[in-house]
């Protein structure tokens, strides 16, 4: 183990070993990272910890400086571990570079078979009783990390002392068709509260996509092939809490003239590349339907089948009228493999992936109906990325639940809030309010 400070801080990096597979002990192992944090002050005292788990899937835990967003408040009391849930930071990375040491397409999906919640809940409890002493812990899940812990919840509450969610309460039975077609209307009005929040972004979003149609393909220098489909991909960012004021900025500076006419900025190209890319997570593409998949039916790209259904959409059918372009949201599409060059060498694996049956089921309704453990989860209202009324749903088949539903905040509150979200859910769980 290292330690070292930071201002306020002092942290310890911790590796394990895991196996791959916890259905064979005995076979291949992979490396788990985490980041231990505890207050200068408090470095040696015996602190009942608190294990964070980032949204995703596919995200490494947020590295921070010191005490940041809810953090500070986390060490009030917790001895903190950030978690890189496997495949992710620095626990055995799987990206482009790393899976064909796995073999073929074939092999590279079987691997990552074993990268959704159920096997990082048994991570997790793996680890528990070498840093605890078998102690249970709270864990505090921010969007799919919330997933996991419902999961958590489902397959082993005895390793549970607390349960914090933040805008993570998925369905317990929907399909991936049901995630995305509750998906696309509140995308929609996301877009137009942007729209009516910067009403001249409407003209720059179909000139930017015009240009993107009429000089195909637009190739961006990181490779990136940017076409009106993936341009419409930006509009992900409309579920955080400043994101409709970066899309703005973005759009804003989309052109300059230079000798030829008028092109594309490099600056605009540069933000865009930045945020398109899944190149620091590419398991996020990878496995981001397989998160809902429940039993015998292939996931089949059920982001892009969905969108069919909704012709507003259509980026050419939108083209060819007077009408504004909508944005898309928290959706992976197969183009998408085509045009980002950090995803092109794993498309087969992703549509091995899209075509699987053998998904397990993730909850066990009767264990959560008889849940003991104190929970409490921040629900927040019109999220674009996890829908309102399939979180309450969830809610109320989770026994002693506790919900705060707030549109005070997006998806990100528990990051752009400081210590509320987290101290009001704290609050919650112990009957304080």
């Amino acid at each position: 183990m290292t330690s070292y400070t930071q201002p306020g801080v002092v942290l310890t990096d911790h590796r394990f070993t895991v196996p791959l597979d916890h259905g064979d002990p005995s076979g291949e192992r992979i490396e788990l990272f985490a980041r231990e944090v505890v207050a200068g002050a408090k470095t040696g005292e015996n602190l009942p910890w608190l294990v964070y788990l980032e949204g995703g899937p596919g995200f490494g835990a947020r590295r921070f400086t010191g005490r940041q967003a809810w953090l500070g408040r986390a060490l009030q009391e917790f001895r903190v571990l950030l978690l890189d849930q496997r495949g992710t930071g620095l626990s055995t990375p799987a990206n482009r570079q790393t899976l064909p040491l796995r073999g073929g397409p074939r092999e590279q999906a079987d691997y990552l078979a074993h990268f959704r919640a159920d096997s990082i809940v048994r991570d997790c409890e793996a680890i528990r009783p070498r840093l605890t002493g078998d102690a249970p812990w709270t864990v505090l899940g921010q969007s799919f990390g919330g997933f996991c812990a419902t999961h958590y919840l489902s397959a082993a509450p005895e390793g549970l002392r607390t349960v914090l969610i933040t805008g993570g309460l998925p369905s317990l039975d929907a399909t991936a068709d049901e995630v995305y077609r509750a998906a696309y209307p509140r995308i929609a009005r996301k877009v137009e509260a942007h729209y009516a929040r910067y009403p001249q972004d409407i003209g720059r979003a179909r000139r930017i996509a015009e240009h993107l149609a009429e000089h195909s393909p637009v190739v961006l220098p990181t490779g990136y092939t940017l076409t009106p489909e993936a341009f419409q991909s930006l509009g992900t960012v409309l579920g955080r809490g400043d994101g409709s004021h970066q899309l703005h900025y973005l759009l804003e500076n989309a052109f300059v003239r230079a000798p030829g006419g008028q092109v594309l900025s490099d600056a605009f190209q540069e933000g865009a590349a930045a945020a398109l890319s899944y190149a620091a997570h590419p398991l996020y593409a990878l496995l981001h339907e397989a998160i809902y998949a429940q039993g015998g039916e292939p996931t089949d790209w059920a982001a892009e089948r969905t969108r069919g259904e909704f012709a507003r959409f259509d980026a050419t059918t939108t083209l060819a009228g007077d009408g504004p372009l909508y944005f898309t949201g928290e959706s992976v599409h197969p183009w998408t493999f085509e045009s980002d060059p950090a995803l092109r060498p794993l498309r087969e694996t992703a549509h091995l992936l899209a075509a699987g049956t053998d998904w397990r089921p993730l909850y066990d309704t009767d264990r959560l109906a008889a849940n003991e453990v104190p929970v409490a989860a921040a629900v927040y209202h019109d999220d674009m990325y996890v829908d309102t009324e399939h979180s309450l749903r969830t809610a109320r088949a989770i026994r002693g639940l506790r919900t705060w539903v707030t549109d005070e905040y997006e998806h990100d509150g528990v990051r752009t809030s400081g210590p509320r979200v987290l101290d009001r859910l704290l609050a919650l769980t112990r009957n304080e309010i």
